[in-house]
């Protein structure tokens, strides 16, 4: 019988917005499976305590570098800064994103410009800049983080859902293009995940989680979207591309949460 392999051992990973929640998770799964990571936040001071506590742990190392990835420049630095540090690229996992929830006649063009920008066009900036490196180097993999916003409504998230939703069509479309060059892209859609927004928002804290075996809870764990990630980016998936991969929980009616299932917060 086939084995699958999921190793990433030797690999050179980019994990954007990557100082907590599903990022850090990413991060910490990716190194501890042996590939040096390098991560970034907007604040240094964010992702270097990360990088510390990775490079006393895991396997592989980690570097910290502060981007902001809306801005194109700060993203090319980051991603040489890498290549330099580790000499190479061979994995991008565009998690940088963020939002606010607000009716949509209530969210000023400035608002609704913000968060297309950080998710939509971080992850453009993050696939242009890294995905040429790939390809002049023969190949690589690009996950990146969509929401199930963007596959179906979630009042209050038009902007968040409008962003998401691009980021899964991009996805299909560069996969498409990219093929050929050996770069495989895939996409990741999180139902609600336990992190910082989450628990602020919804008041949920480490002692609400039901145990990470149950399938069908209402919320998930970081580990849960970064075990897909590794999974996306390692030669098991070699025959994937362009695909959107939804992990989320099965809703139960009656539950406390039934209205927060599809808060696309990371």
């Amino acid at each position: 019988m086939h084995e699958a392999d999921f190793d990433v051992a030797g690999e050179t990973a980019i994990v954007t917005g990557a100082s907590q929640g599903i990022g850090r998770a990413i991060a910490e799964t990716l190194a501890a499976g042996g590939a040096n990571v390098a991560i970034c936040s907007r604040a240094q001071e964010r992702v270097d305590p990360v990088a510390e506590a990775i490079n006393e742990a895991a396997e592989g190392q980690c570097l910290a570098v502060e981007c902001n990835v809306r801005e194109r420049e700060a993203v090319e630095a980051f991603v040489e800064a890498t290549v330099e540090e580790f000499g190479g690229l061979d994995i991008l996992v565009n998690n940088a994103g963020g939002e606010f929830v607000a009716p949509f006649e209530d969210i000023s063009p400035n608002g609704f410009e913000t968060i297309v920008d950080l998710n939509l066009m971080g992850t453009v900036h993050g696939m242009q800049v890294a995905g040429e490196a790939m390809r002049e180097d023969g190949g690589g993999r690009i996950v990146n983080m969509a929401s199930v916003n963007g596959q179906h409504a979630a009042p209050g998230e038009s902007h968040y859902g409008a962003a998401k939703a691009a980021i899964i069509r991009l996805t299909e479309t560069v996969a498409t293009e990219w093929a050929e060059d050996g770069v495989r892209v895939n996409c990741v859609a999180p139902g609600l995940i336990q992190t910082p927004g989450v628990a602020e928002t919804l008041g949920i804290s480490s002692e609400d989680m039901p145990p990470r075996e149950q399938v069908d809870r209402r919320i998930g764990y970081g580990e849960d979207i970064a075990d897909v990630v590794q999974f996306l980016v390692s030669p098991a998936a070699a025959f994937m591309t362009g695909e959107t991969v939804t992990v989320k929980g099965v809703p139960r009616p009656g539950n406390s949460m039934s209205n927060t299932s599809e808060l696309g917060l990371q």
